[in-house]
């Protein structure tokens, strides 16, 4: 009897990466996986620790939905200045659905734990607790109400601005806490911690996969709008990430999974603020 084949070398490669995205998919956002397609990308630390290469490409299909909310929201509604907002809120509730507000909370466990003036070990102590503090509360009401303004604005400025925005953030966002892994230790609880296995650091082979993702998404919205300032906008997500990057180590010594989801939020707050300062600029012939 014939020997069973093996999938070709690149055939298994590209099925191990399909996998891999699929558990990103499954760990961070509310998409269903389950059933027989479950059992086929099955799970293991390593598993997830690998799938954080495809952080951005979760961001990839994040981003693309609420692109489409937004974008269809400003097709359908009267072309009033009070649609862009509408379209804004809509977007971002549409981000929030995808995801379960799992980045949110982050943000949210993150701003108690680090907005007052604590200990390192009380900080790690407030980021398990589940109820929501004045800093989380406050962290909150302005992250958002800073989003959706800034969407606002872009919307306002076209929809494929807006749309294109949208995508491109969310992809970027997601490529920053990569380096946070790559660069600082696990700091949390890590017997217990959802992020323990990516306690470790990533590898390299992982942050090319994950470059290659936001590359991708770069090069198509520099396509479609090349003339929008998406240069301030990657400077301004690169800069918050530095900043990010050097309070954890300040206050931490480290990352926690909370951080790494409070990075994502800012980075992404920080990639429209650039877009929206990088068109003020144009607008006053700087750009």
């Amino acid at each position: 009897m014939a020997e069973p084949q093996t999938p070709p070398r690149p055939l298994a490669a590209l099925a191990t990466g399909v996998r891999h995205f699929l558990l990103a998919l499954q760990f961070f956002t509310r998409i269903p996986i389950t059933g027989r397609l479950a059992a086929w990308v099955g799970y293991s630390p390593a598993m997830l620790r690998a799938s954080a290469a495809h952080f951005p490409g979760v961001g990839w299909l994040v981003g693309g939905a609420s692109a489409l909310v937004c974008a269809a929201a400003l097709w359908l509604l009267p072309a009033q200045p009070a649609s862009a907002w509408v379209a804004a809120a809509l977007a971002t509730a549409a981000s929030v659905a995808l995801t379960g507000a799992f980045h949110e909370d982050g943000l949210a466990d993150t701003a108690d734990a680090l907005g007052g003036v604590v200990e390192r070990e009380r900080a790690l102590d407030i980021m398990k607790d589940s109820r929501i503090g004045s800093y989380a509360a406050v962290a909150l009401v302005l992250a958002l109400l800073t989003k959706v303004g800034l969407l606002a604005l872009l919307a306002q400025h076209g929809t494929a601005l807006a749309a294109a925005g949208l995508f491109a953030a969310h992809v970027t966002s997601r490529l920053a806490p990569l380096w946070i892994i790559r660069t600082l230790p696990h700091v949390g609880d890590t017997p217990r911690s959802k992020s323990k296995p990516l306690a470790d650091a990533i590898g390299v082979s992982a942050g090319i996969v994950g470059l290659g993702w936001w590359a991708a998404a770069m090069a198509l919205v520099t396509g479609l709008l090349p003339s929008a300032p998406w240069g301030a906008a990657v400077a301004a997500a690169g800069g918050m990430l530095v900043a990010m990057r050097r309070w954890l180590r300040r206050r931490l010594q480290g990352f926690t999974g909370d951080t790494l989801g409070a990075t994502q939020q800012m980075t992404e707050l920080a990639f429209y603020l650039g877009l929206a300062v990088g068109l003020g600029l144009q607008a006053r012939g700087w750009g």
